[in-house]
């Protein structure tokens, strides 16, 4: 009965109050140009978000028809199936099983032209810490990343290892790309650490600076 739950009945449940809720939200976009621009350039971009804001990620990325990497658990299975209605095409694997073979299916498709969804400290944290995936697949691939931060007014706040975020019906929200990053092809082991921690904190102080809108 629960693997008949999971795979006919959960997935569709999610998938439709996904859309309920979506549809309620008023999103306001910040800096869209710069999304633009890459396209423009024949360029697709790694949308990189933290793991804390995916609920709205996914269902504002859906008309992209982004790749995105889900891991291989239980819930996994539940979350890719939701994201596939959406309009998302789900690459399994994670850091502890399958991530090698994933992150290759995810630099061979940003290859073939599909932008890549990235949760830049999924599906375990720690939270805030970019993973080394990130920077391989935008090394390996050329294209890239494109920080997309999201910004909810009012929210229901879990207790999990990230504190995930699911904004409230009828809640503001604010999506906001942020200057897009290369990382070069060569560089030594303490080059690419450096990237990292930079990367981290850029996150972190865009993200602390878009939450601020709600107190002005």
């Amino acid at each position: 009965m629960k693997r008949f739950l999971y795979r006919y009945v959960l997935p569709y449940i999610g998938f439709i109050i996904v859309k309920l809720l979506f549809f309620t939200y008023r999103i306001r976009v910040l800096n869209p140009e710069i999304e633009e621009n890459i396209y423009k350039r024949g360029e697709v971009p790694i949308y990189a978000s933290w793991h804390q804001r995916l609920f709205i990620g996914t269902s504002f990325l859906a008309k992209r028809h982004i790749a995105v990497m889900i891991s291989l658990s239980k819930d996994g299975d539940l979350i890719a199936k939701i994201v596939k209605m959406l309009g998302l095409y789900p690459v399994r694997g994670s850091s502890s099983k399958n991530g090698i073979e994933a992150l290759r299916n995810l630099k061979r498709i940003i290859k073939d032209g599909v932008p890549i969804g990235h949760i830049v400290d999924g599906p375990k944290g720690p939270a805030r810490e970019i993973k080394v995936g990130l920077l391989l697949i935008a090394k390996y691939s050329g294209m890239p990343i494109l920080p997309i931060i999201i910004s909810t007014e009012k929210k229901w706040c879990f207790n999990s290892w990230d504190r995930f975020i699911i904004p409230k019906p009828f809640s503001r929200i604010v999506v906001k790309f942020d200057k897009e990053i290369y990382i070069p092809k060569k560089m030594n082991r303490k080059k690419f650490l450096e990237i990292k921690i930079s990367l981290e904190n850029r996150f972190t102080e865009i993200y602390q600076e878009t939450d601020k809108i709600w107190l002005e």
